[in-house]
């Protein structure tokens, strides 16, 4: 949706949060790059959904770096959770 897939060039974290700010959610830049550093901590979750490049905290709290200084990407297993969505298995209804 956003063309970062796994196969694809890194694109700085900040781009993509601001990406996803003005495209679906206006809502504050710091959840956005919350849940995106959720994603590519190795700790967090079984699979890691974003692939990173840079400092994404570490297991003992240490914080991620600022969103400027990161660089992310589609995990590969994540493109594969977005591969059904044309689907339409459940059909959207505007709010």
């Amino acid at each position: 949706v956003l063309g970062n897939d796994w196969n694809k060039a890194y694109k700085k974290s900040a781009r993509v949060v601001g990406d996803v700010i003005g495209k679906y959610h206006p809502h504050g830049d710091s959840a956005v790059y919350d849940t995106i550093v959720r994603m590519a901590q190795p700790f967090s979750l079984r699979y890691m959904l974003v692939d990173g490049q840079g400092n994404f905290g570490s297991i003992d709290g240490d914080s991620a770096a600022a969103m400027r200084y990161t660089e992310i990407r589609l995990a590969k297993i994540a493109h594969g959770l977005m591969a059904d969505l044309e689907k339409e298995t459940v059909d959207f209804v505007d709010n």
